[in-house]
């Protein structure tokens, strides 16, 4: 008995090995898992060059995230100061730019409307405006989603929402400041006559109809019309600061909704003249100041893209307003201030949508054209078509916006902007084609808003009150004694 226990012990023995051994051998052969390896001196050189020049970030096999940390402290200081700036063209710029085109009776309301906006605006942008135009979900080509609503996940210590090296906050805060003059533009259209609940409806709904669509579908990653950033794109257009988004938005916008609220009362029968150039003239500067923070703050950094769109923005503005003068001075026998300012202004419009992708030399071309074709559109286009747009946003900024965008595709050059490298071929048609989508799109959603505000609660002032004034009638208040 006692020898079968030990046989059959020792067959268990045997079998206990035989399954076992190989499993132990295996286990024994199988390397520990090591540390990842660390950055070679290469990787952390690429890294640090891509920071300080505002470039991508290397492609690493690993996937791995920079290996420097954060926001750059120089990146955000310029979007800091560009975000500023662009501020700055509302407020004060473009109020006192318009305020000093409108009669002595109605300058607080322009005031009162440039106010009202922003201040609108800037809760709504918090609240859903910016989620809708750069959700980090948004799958639709056309619009976003509210994964970033309440500005949630935006972080100040965070990089990758503006593409490059700011802080995720800089670049909500910085389009904050795009989304706020955009439909501050509108308002010279109509004004002296528009009511001011109509209005602040008007931009309420309008912000969803046009301008968070259109900031999605051209600055987004997954945007239809974001050439640059969107391979799967449908429309592979090139928009370096808001020709499109800014500029012909807001412009053909203003058209429609100058002819559905109808001319100002003595137009044609009484003297509508500015009541003070120098206003005007102030405004005009501030503009072309804060234009270098809507222009070459869209490089996002301060490189070397930002210091060609700030070169090219100069000599466009200057150009414009050379040659706006000069054809005033050959047809009306004296330039005169007003042609200067708008110049200006429109040599402005004309190269923001190739302010960071054309060279210094193409702007020159570009700013002459934009003094003259729009002299063109503000001088005759009205009187052909007897629309009373009151200080010429549709003839500056719709047709500069949509001469600039079809500028920006002749002249694009991938030696200014490698983005444009593979986008050239073609680019012309695709830059028609945004702009046909543009303008559709605009027209028809701002007739329906307008049709709607105006069956609902009206859309213009009162005989009375526009004889009065808007400023004493709607704010209580006289920016002059009459």
């Amino acid at each position: 008995m006692t020898s079968v226990r030990a046989v059959l012990a020792m067959l268990a023995a045997i079998l206990c090995l035989t399954v076992t051994g190989p499993l132990q051998a295996q286990t024994a052969a199988a390397p520990a898992p090591s540390a990842p390896a660390a950055p070679t001196v290469e990787e952390r050189l690429a890294d640090l060059e891509a920071y300080v020049n505002n470039g991508a970030r290397p492609e690493k096999a690993s996937g791995a995230e920079s290996l420097v940390a954060g926001p750059g402290p120089g990146a955000n200081a310029w979007q800091m100061v560009s975000t500023a700036l662009v501020l700055f063209m509302t407020l004060p710029g473009l109020a006192l730019f318009y305020g000093g085109l409108v009669r002595r009776k109605n300058v607080l309301s322009v005031l009162a409307q440039c106010l009202g906006i922003a201040c609108m605006v800037t809760p709504l942008w918090w609240l859903c405006g910016y989620s809708l135009s750069f959700g980090v979900d948004a799958k639709s080509p056309f619009i976003g989603d509210l994964s970033n609503a309440l500005l949630k996940g935006v972080e100040s210590v965070k990089v990758g929402a503006g593409y490059h090296w700011i802080s995720d906050t800089m670049w909500a805060m910085f389009q904050l400041t795009f989304a706020i003059i955009t439909p501050a533009l509108i308002i010279g259209a109509i004004a002296e006559r528009m009511k001011f609940t109509a209005v602040m409806a008007f931009v309420l709904l309008w912000m969803f109809a046009v301008y968070f669509p259109f900031a999605h579908m051209v600055w987004s990653t997954t945007g239809f019309m974001c050439g640059p950033l969107n391979p799967e794109a449908g429309i592979k257009a090139i928009d370096f600061a808001g020709g499109t988004v800014v500029h012909m938005t807001s412009g053909w916008s203003a058209l429609v909704l100058c002819i559905i609220l109808g001319k100002r009362r003595g137009l044609g029968k009484e003297p509508l003249a500015p009541h003070s150039m120098v206003l005007c003239m102030i405004g005009t500067g501030m503009l072309w100041v804060g234009w270098y923070g809507f222009n070459a703050g869209s490089a996002l950094g301060a490189d070397g893209i930002a210091a060609n769109a700030f070169t090219t923005t100069t000599l466009a503005a200057a150009t414009a307003g050379l040659a706006w003068a000069a054809v005033e001075w050959l047809i009306k026998g004296k330039p005169s201030v007003l042609g200067f300012c708008s110049g200006i202004v429109a040599g402005l419009v004309v190269i923001t949508p190739g302010a960071g992708f054309v060279s210094p030399s193409s702007s020159v071309l570009i700013g002459a054209l934009g003094g003259i074709i729009p002299f063109f559109a503000v001088s005759y286009l009205k009187r052909i078509f007897k629309y009373d747009d009151a200080l010429d946003t549709f003839g500056v900024h719709g047709v500069g916006g949509t001469l600039g965008a079809l500028l920006t595709g002749i002249f694009a050059d991938e030696k200014i902007n490698a983005a444009v490298g593979t986008l050239k071929e073609g680019l012309i048609l695709a830059q028609i084609k945004a702009i046909c989508v543009t303008v559709l799109w605009s027209v028809v959603a701002t007739a329906v808003i307008a049709l709607l505000i105006k069956l609902v609660i009206g859309l213009r002032a009162s005989a009375e009150v526009e004889v009065t004034g808007l400023d004493l009638s709607e704010h209580g208040e006289q920016g002059y004694e009459h």
